[in-house]
């Protein structure tokens, strides 16, 4: 479970929610431009864009969630389980890539959509795990600059790249139901509703907020996808960042999990242990996370971005509290 949102106000912002029944440690991490990036098929990128995202560090090397690179382009990848499909063979006519490589193999070399679509159509995801500790996660990916936004899924069928018109991603099932799952929701309404029932007296709504009566409200992968994408889309926000920042986050909470309310078939709490928003023009990254809901922010451009090593910011995880006396 996770719902990415990339939105554009006066700046460009992309984000997500990370919804899972388990901890493992990561950090906000960048990736300076003179840091060596290897892949298991193919030669290393010595020197590339700057990227700055959340991250599992495994022997040096930095595990994305999700990230944004110096020039805008951002990619999260999600759980995408039944449905992805990683081969074991390799295509001798293009290069082969493991899953956990592709973040850092799109926004090391990509700095629009355009160019990561070209990158990807002559790119093939073969089935490489990291460590036999650590086999590979079934995923698929959203990519989104300013103008655009992609859907990226390899299943059975190849590997598939979908204009995303909404610019939300969630889970299962694949992408094309869940654009046509939204023609169920064409009736919703953000304003006040009128009665279209009949001309019978005395039908008038008995409260406020009805005009989104039938906006799904549960934690499914689907249901998250209308809601996320109705919210997004029907959004009214100040083009400022402060307004941008509050807005995009109050878009994450519409369909953050909370504790307790989802178990999984292990009977294990599933719950959205952070939510991220990227100014990817401004190269910031904000998140806050279950335990601490006070935002915390790491700039890309305080950084020397022509470093070798990675910078990583360890989590705020414990509550932060503003006190006013």
């Amino acid at each position: 479970m996770c719902t990415s949102i990339a939105m554009k106000t006066g700046d460009f912002y992309f984000g997500r929610t990370m919804d899972l029944d388990y901890e493992f440690p990561t950090s906000v991490v960048i990736t300076p431009r003179n840091y060596p990036i290897s892949f298991r098929r193919s030669s290393v990128l010595r020197r590339h864009n700057a990227v700055i995202g959340m991250a599992a560090i495994k022997d040096d090397y930095p595990l994305y969630a999700e990230a944004a690179n110096e020039k805008g382009l951002c990619m999260a990848a999600l759980n995408f389980p039944d449905n992805a499909y990683y081969p074991d063979e390799e295509d001798p006519r293009r290069t082969n890539v493991s899953p956990f490589e592709l973040i850092l193999w799109v926004l090391g070399q990509c700095g629009s959509v355009e160019e990561a679509r070209r990158l990807l159509n002559a790119t093939h995801l073969v089935s490489i795990p990291f460590s036999n500790e650590l086999p590979l996660t079934p995923l698929h990916w959203h990519i989104a600059d300013e103008t655009c936004s992609v859907t990226v899924e390899n299943t059975s069928d190849g590997l598939q790249l979908y204009d995303n018109p909404v610019g939300v991603l969630t889970n299962n099932p694949v992408f094309t139901f869940q654009l046509t799952n939204l023609c169920q929701y064409m009736n919703l309404i953000s304003g006040y509703p009128k009665n279209c029932f009949s001309d019978l007296k005395g039908i008038a709504p008995f409260g406020q907020g009805l005009g989104s009566f039938g906006l799904p409200g549960d934690y499914s992968p689907a249901s998250r996808f209308v809601k996320a994408s109705w919210l997004l889309l029907n959004s009214v926000c100040a083009k400022d960042d402060p307004s941008s920042l509050s807005q995009f986050f109050h878009l994450l909470d519409s369909v953050s999990v909370v504790k307790g309310s989802v178990l999984s078939q292990q009977d294990a709490c599933d719950m959205t242990t952070y939510a991220c928003c990227i100014n990817a023009t401004r190269g910031i990254y904000y998140y806050k996370t279950y335990t601490n809901s006070q935002f915390t922010a790491v700039n890309l451009r305080h950084e020397n971005l022509d470093a070798g090593a990675l910078r990583i910011f360890p989590l705020t995880v414990s509550q932060q509290i503003a006190w006013a006396n």
